[in-house]
């Protein structure tokens, strides 16, 4: 459970609202003993996470919303579309070799490989090729499709889908990566095309942003 904290005054501000709202931002500092401008910030930060909200020439009111639900309204609200990172692709013909060199220079974990029009065929993970090596096997002779996991066992997700889907994938399925595809015709064959990724890396990027308040919500 993400744990949102809040400084004392926040606390009597919603102590106030709760009890008396609801109350125009005056009146909540006159209580206070200070200006309406020193609790902007605070103003801002509670509507932000839903526990105020305000309507003009009313005032603030308490929302009865509980932090569980704050956050999972901020997390869905968040799309693959502003997170995706460039993916790292390679054609359905190379090596194990030329794939671990493709692997470490893009500094990923996970490598799709994909056929003629961009289709998405698989994916090999650092783990598998790591097998491979340690098999002792000649690298430069395999083809990377005999280690790959293929399709339709690939796990992906769209880019308007939610980063809360692709955490809860991530999550579901053991899995360091996701690719983001979109639906692709190439001489008569559908298919899907690979045009991002979604890591673990991406999302604990986002909840150390929220942490921060980097954010927007």
């Amino acid at each position: 459970m993400v744990i949102i904290k809040l400084t004392e005054r926040q606390e009597q501000i919603l102590k106030i609202v709760q009890e008396r709202g609801p109350i125009i931002g005056e009146d909540i500092a006159e209580k206070l003993g200070v200006v309406r401008a020193t609790l902007r910030t605070d103003f801002a930060f509670l509507t932000k996470v839903g526990y105020l909200e305000a309507r003009p020439r009313v005032g603030y009111y308490y929302t009865g919303k509980k932090i569980p639900s704050q956050v999972a309204d901020i997390i869905r609200k968040f799309h693959i579309n502003d997170w995706k990172a460039v993916p790292a692709v390679v054609n359905e013909n190379v090596t194990v070799y030329d794939a671990i060199v493709n692997l470490f220079l893009n500094d990923v974990g996970s490598i799709y490989i994909v056929s003629e029009g961009g289709i998405l065929e698989g994916v090999v993970s650092r783990k598998d090729l790591l097998k491979v090596v340690l098999g002792q096997a000649d690298i430069h002779k395999i083809p990377i499709t005999v280690v790959m996991t293929r399709m339709p066992n690939v796990i992906t997700i769209t880019a308007e889908d939610t980063l809360w889907n692709a955490a809860k994938k991530l999550v579901d399925h053991e899995i360091d990566s996701l690719p983001v595809v979109r639906p692709i015709l190439y001489n008569g064959q559908e298919g899907l095309e690979v045009v991002g990724r979604i890591t673990k890396t991406t999302i604990n990027r986002v909840f150390v942003e929220l942490g921060l308040e980097k954010v927007r919500m």
